[in-house]
């Protein structure tokens, strides 16, 4: 038995887990993200309620570990940030704790049990509020040791000239410091940015992508830009990775159109159309985070 979580700035989601298919989750708990001896606390209830011997506490965590230094980078818990968060917790739960980033449980739970299973490489990218992703390689997390490769969505790449015909952007403001980041371009709030910066119309990301599938001109102008800017630096981490499949999750991957028409966009950008699908929904559409966190910790003590 072991205990997995999927913590948020907001909200921990947690679980007792047998293996992958056997996941039972507990009822949710807020974070308590600026006291640390309180976020010990919650994760002590959820610890304290299985029935068996727990071996081992896996946690999926919106932030990460620095390679080098082992603290942590979490900037929605403070808590956490700064913190050499898998020494301290080890100390104060008394049990041995594996974290990992999100979006890399996110893409561990589709190389293993999803859309990915079977592919030598995974790249698997989260379509939110924000854009994340993660990289399994012979069902290895390349962040195994703490890091942040797969970010795909930081960086300052985002095109400034997009859409057929091209239209000008400017570089959006991203959470991480820089501009141009494809995390405040081509997630859901940077959908909305776009469709304001070309229409001046205010508009949800849930009603721009409804008024495209209704095939009206405002939010297919929208979407064509939305597209061009992803596709592009999409299609040079394919290149460069060889990645075979790519598992979308988060918001924007609930609308199947969309996701297709990112694929189509994909292909047409790479050096060698797989001429199948690479770019799908996932398939593990519930708990990613805590499938992701299950799979890693059971590795841990097998």
């Amino acid at each position: 038995m072991i205990v997995c979580f999927d913590i948020g700035g907001t909200t921990i989601k947690g679980a007792l887990a047998e293996d992958p298919q056997h996941i039972t989750p507990v009822p949710r708990i807020p974070t308590p993200a600026n006291d640390f001896d309180a976020f010990v606390a919650a994760l002590k209830s959820v610890i304290d309620q299985s029935r068996e011997a727990v071996r081992c506490v896996s946690i999926s965590i919106a932030g990460f570990q620095h390679p080098k230094t082992g603290l942590g980078v979490v900037a929605n818990i403070p808590c956490l940030h700064g913190r050499p968060m898998q020494k301290d917790l080890v100390a104060a739960l008394g049990l041995p704790v594996i974290i990992a980033n999100d979006a890399d449980c996110f893409a561990i739970a589709e190389a293993e049990c999803g859309a990915g299973k079977g592919h030598h490489v995974v790249f698997g990218i989260i379509l939110g509020t924000g854009v994340g992703g993660g990289l399994v390689i012979d069902g290895q997390l390349i962040n195994s040791r703490g890091g942040y490769a797969g970010e795909w969505g930081h960086g300052p790449v985002a095109a400034t000239q997009a859409g057929n015909p091209p239209v000008s952007l400017p570089r959006f403001h991203c959470g991480c410091g820089l501009d141009g980041c494809l995390d405040a371009t081509c997630g859901a709030r940077g959908l909305e940015k776009i469709h304001k910066h070309i229409h001046d119309k205010d508009l949800s990301a849930e009603d721009i992508l409804k008024h495209w599938l209704e095939q009206d001109p405002v939010a297919s102008r929208t979407i064509d830009v939305f597209l061009d800017i992803l596709s592009a630096p999409l299609a040079m981490i394919v290149n460069t990775t060889a990645a075979t499949i790519i598992p979308v999750g988060g918001g924007l991957s609930n609308v199947p159109a969309l996701i297709a028409a990112i694929d189509k966009a994909v292909r047409g950008r790479m050096l060698v159309d797989p001429e199948t699908p690479l770019v799908v929904p996932a398939q593990n559409r519930l708990e990613p985070g805590l499938v992701g966190a299950t799979i890693l910790g059971l590795r841990q003590i097998t």
